[in-house]
């Protein structure tokens, strides 16, 4: 399940906005926010997509999207 309180927070503390986070991601700005609000699962694309945006390590892209 997907921590989405902390990936959240990881976006937040990114200082860019939703916005470009989607744009720089490639994931539209709609498809993020319905994520974000638990409706749908992410793809590994996107995943990997908002770990590049992001410059998330393995291990804090393991601990809020692979965490069981």
């Amino acid at each position: 399940m997907v921590r989405l309180e902390v990936l959240k927070d990881r976006m937040d503390d990114s200082g860019m906005t939703m916005t470009a986070i989607a744009n720089k991601s490639g994931i539209s700005r709609v498809t993020l926010y319905n994520k974000l609000d638990g409706r749908g699962e992410f793809k590994v694309s996107e995943i990997s997509a908002l770990c590049r945006v992001l410059h998330m390590s393995d291990l804090e892209r393991d601990s809020i999207f692979f965490n069981d």
